[in-house]
């Protein structure tokens, strides 16, 4: 009697899982992406819900309170008082800063210590000390925090798609969500979500093939691409031919340090620069938020350009549609908290997540060294940024002969 031999190779007794990139995945500070982070303004609220009730945020791997003065500006303070500890969440907001609860020591929007209640003249010294504190300004109906080196600190952008409005539009803020379906918490690291917008092949198949159109037919054609550097981040140009003639060039770029300009999934706007960009920002290395700003009439337009899954929302669906129907959220997540980067086995598909990861490296090798990241402004008469993304109708190209 004869035997085969067993094929043991790709056992997964004798697999050993891999690591992440840790240069690209960590945030904090003094690691090489938290550094290039900080050096970029970054949403961390929106103004509508910027109250005098204190918050505590956690953003870049790091707990601050925010919340807004008696005479409405906003601040962003480290929640540990510096007197004895006791948490400024606990804080009452007066007209210039906020009161401590533990000995009632006030500090103001930038962390000067105005008053020290229990002190002679309510603190003679009281100057000496102050409660460290990030700067904040308010644009579009987002409050942004710079949580950079001081001498470092950049202009806050302005975006052309954003000023000059036309007559019946305006510019929204949101926080809950992105276009593939998810939770407005996303708890998983933030570059499995960046740069998934540098993979449009995935579109095709996750969001039409595999989980039913989410999107538009359109959409479910797979692409001609080409990839490209930009001095600020990366490019796709992504061509469909569509069976009416019609050929559909979308443009898509991820932008530094954490900007995602992706055109309308639902092709309703076309022909002009994309009116909706969204920034990853990180809460720490297992999570984070997408703040959008848009341009409509009204904030209802966020909700129908996002996708649906067999005519429901993505908040809607049962566990088993979940399973049955995934989206960006399921894909994203399911890689776990932080992917196994070594693990990957990239093909020419992949071509513009390797191209996004080694700019991140050398980014993030750049400010290391002293210099300043792409796309950093420092003159507010440079400060306004040209959106060059969208989606484009034009007509196919007559066949060759």
């Amino acid at each position: 009697m004869t035997t085969r031999p067993a094929d043991h190779q790709g056992s997964a007794y004798h697999f050993t899982p891999g690591s992440p990139h840790e240069h690209l995945t960590k945030v904090g500070r003094g690691t090489p992406m938290g550094e290039v982070l900080r050096r970029y303004w970054q949403p961390v609220g929106l103004s509508e819900q910027v109250t005098q009730r204190p918050e505590n945020v956690r953003i870049l791997d790091e707990d601050l309170i925010l919340f807004r003065d008696g005479s409405g500006r906003p601040g962003l303070l480290y929640p540990r008082c510096c007197h004895r500890g006791a948490s400024l969440y606990y804080g009452g907001i007066e007209e210039q800063g906020i009161r401590c609860c533990y000995h009632g020591w006030v500090f103001d929007v930038e962390g000067r210590c105005l008053e020290q209640p229990c002190e002679p003249e309510l603190g003679l010294h009281r100057d000496r000390v102050r409660q460290p504190w990030y700067p904040v300004l308010e644009r579009y109906g987002i409050v942004w925090a710079y949580l950079g080196p001081p001498e470092k600190k950049p202009v806050l952008p302005r975006y052309d798609v954003f000023e000059d409005l036309p007559e019946g539009q305006h510019v929204f803020a949101d926080d809950s969500g992105f276009s593939g379906g998810g939770p407005a918490f996303l708890d998983f690291n933030w570059l499995s979500h960046w740069e998934n917008v540098l993979d449009p092949f995935h579109v095709p198949i996750l969001h039409a093939r595999f989980s039913g159109n989410q999107f538009v037919p359109e959409m479910a054609v797979i692409p001609e691409v080409t990839f490209s550097y930009l001095d600020d981040g990366l490019r796709i140009q992504s061509i469909r031919d569509l069976k009416d003639g019609r050929r559909l060039r979308r443009v898509t770029e991820a932008v530094f340090p954490n900007l995602r300009v992706v055109p309308d999934v639902k092709l309703t706007t076309f022909d002009a620069p994309c009116e909706i960009l969204g920034w990853v920002v990180p809460v720490d290395d297992e999570a984070f938020k997408i703040f959008t700003l848009f341009r409509a009439e009204s904030a209802d337009r966020l909700q129908q350009m996002r996708g649906t899954f067999a005519g429901k929302r993505w908040a809607e669906l049962t566990p088993e549609e979940h399973q049955r129907m995934p989206g960006d959220y399921e894909a994203q997540s399911s890689q776990g908290k932080t992917s196994l980067h070594s693990d990957d086995h990239l093909t020419t598909t992949d071509q513009g997540v390797t191209m996004l990861r080694r700019m991140m490296a050398r980014v993030a090798a750049a400010v290391e060294a002293g210099e300043d990241p792409p796309g950093v402004i420092h003159d507010e008469a440079d400060s306004l940024v040209h959106i060059r993304a969208g989606n484009f109708f034009e007509a196919a190209p007559a066949p060759s002969e």
